[in-house]
């Protein structure tokens, strides 16, 4: 048997995620936010967490892409290894932005034209993630100057910064959104690919599904309502 047939019949094996709950996302934030030396990070981290961006589309986030009055997010880009692209799936997608969201973003806007007029510039970069000369962001730093720093610093396990994301999808589907929500928030290709890596986090949903099952009682209950009727 040929390997490449014998590799189309192993089953995909579903990504591993490792979000983080709700606590533990409050400790992270909280700890960049009083940290002097990660503070500047705020926004991107807080960014990831509250929209599920990918780290190219966090990277390829731009000012013209931020709706303030619409309190939406456009992502139209994701940048890997230096290289624009569109998003993966090649679909554009509007992800809702929470009020922290907004205030954060907000902020880092007015600190940033502040920065660049002290600069004798009154344009500030087109990216809304740029490094101090204004360039692209350097997700790879993120992850490891300012990621896996605090998250030593907030005394929690190390994680990827993709699962920043899982755990925007995981929190939403434990605040009762619906599966097609979160499809749409993360710009999944369909349902399917959203049900496979987050199906198993639903609130309930295996016991509802268990519970569901006949029973000997349920049974009698039903044999009584019949006697009963006769």
């Amino acid at each position: 048997m040929k390997l490449g047939k014998y590799y189309s019949q192993v089953k995909r094996v579903r990504e591993e995620i490792d979000p983080l709950t709700a606590d533990e996302v409050s400790l992270f934030l909280r700890t960049v936010l009083d940290s002097k030396y990660y503070r500047e990070y705020y926004p991107v981290l807080l960014c990831a967490i509250h929209a599920g961006l990918r780290a190219g589309e966090l990277a390829g986030v731009q000012w013209g892409d931020l709706d303030f009055v619409g309190r939406f997010l456009t992502v139209r880009r994701n940048i890997v290894h230096g290289r624009i692209n569109l998003p993966k799936n090649g679909k554009v997608r509007r992800v809702d932005m929470s009020d922290a969201l907004i205030d954060a973003l907000q902020a880092l806007k007015k600190a940033r034209q502040a920065e660049w007029l002290a600069k004798g510039q009154n344009d500030i970069p087109e990216w809304v993630f740029c490094n101090h000369e204004g360039k692209v962001l350097d997700t790879n730093n993120l992850r490891n100057r300012a990621l896996h720093k605090c998250l030593e610093a907030a005394k929690l396990r190390t994680i990827r910064l993709h699962d920043l994301r899982h755990s925007f999808a995981s929190l939403l589907i434990q605040n009762g959104e619906s599966l097609a929500y979160v499809r749409d928030q993360m710009g999944h290709s369909s349902i399917k690919v959203t049900v496979d890596i987050y199906g198993h986090l639903v609130p309930g949903a295996n016991r509802q599904a268990v519970n569901r099952l006949p029973t000997a009682s349920g049974i009698v209950k039903k044999a009584k309502a019949k006697k009963n009727l006769a």
